[in-house]
């Protein structure tokens, strides 16, 4: 099924024992249409406040119902923060996580701060943002990296090794949009990504900094910071071609 939610108000993707989830909202609409336990397996996870304009997620469903009534069923039961928008027939042996072959992520900075972009933009106050620096920094971070120092340690991740393929950045209005483009993320990486990028534009340091800051393998490092969440959107997921059919 392919998602959307605004993450102000989630806990996360990952369903836990408090908090408000994403997953944890999915499953409760799915069991109750099926009236039986139904897991959820989202393509990735996100963080508290991160918002997702296209998720993917994968389920067995028990019941004799076509995708769009199911759909439709879900719209009855959902809050208005969460919307499944489409669900695939797929094979069996289809996961979500492990099929997905790209993620992009969008992370908007704003320069005209309003009550109306609180939870949906970053501001960083007293912060000269250059974008000809910008452009230049992010250069240094596309093709294939260890990117241990932009994560956060997961003793469950077997490789700290990603791919970016394509980052861009451009100006539009008031925002200043990141697009990042990778065969997987680590935990907290697009937002280290951001926030050590700020640093660098803030301090007038040189980009080059960025090809030791990936050598160093030190994520607490002073110009690597965790930019917040409200800026970042999960945009979408890719998949092999033919996966939604069969």
């Amino acid at each position: 099924m392919r998602i959307s939610y605004d993450g102000t108000f989630f806990n996360g993707w990952q369903s836990q024992k408090k908090g408000r989830t994403v997953q944890q909202i999915l499953e409760k609409a799915l069991s109750e249409i099926a009236k039986q336990p139904i897991t959820v397996i989202g393509s990735g996870r996100t963080d508290a406040g991160v918002h997702a304009f296209r998720q993917y997620a994968h389920f067995d469903f028990p019941v004799q119902m076509t995708p769009n009534q199911i759909v439709l069923a879900l719209r009855a039961k959902l809050p208005q923060d969460v919307s499944v928008s489409r669900i695939f027939p797929v094979k069996d042996d289809f996961h979500a996580r492990y099929n997905a072959v790209q993620r992009k992520y969008i992370y908007f900075i704003t320069t005209n701060p309003t009550p109306f972009t609180r939870f949906y933009r970053t501001y960083f106050p007293k912060t000269f943002i250059s974008l000809n620096k910008i452009r230049t920094t992010v250069s240094y971070f596309t093709g294939k990296h260890d990117f241990t120092s932009f994560s956060k340690f997961n003793p469950d991740i077997k490789t700290t090794i990603c791919e970016i393929s394509d980052f861009q950045v451009t100006e539009k209005q008031d925002d200043i949009i990141f697009e990042i483009s990778a065969n997987r993320f680590l935990h907290n990486m697009v937002r280290r990504i951001i926030g050590t990028i700020v640093n660098i534009s803030r301090t007038n340091t040189n980009p080059d900094i960025v090809s030791q800051l990936i050598e160093m393998k030190n994520p607490q490092h002073k110009l690597i910071s965790t930019a917040p969440p409200q800026g970042l959107f999960l945009a979408e997921v890719k998949y092999p071609k033919n996966s939604f059919q069969f």
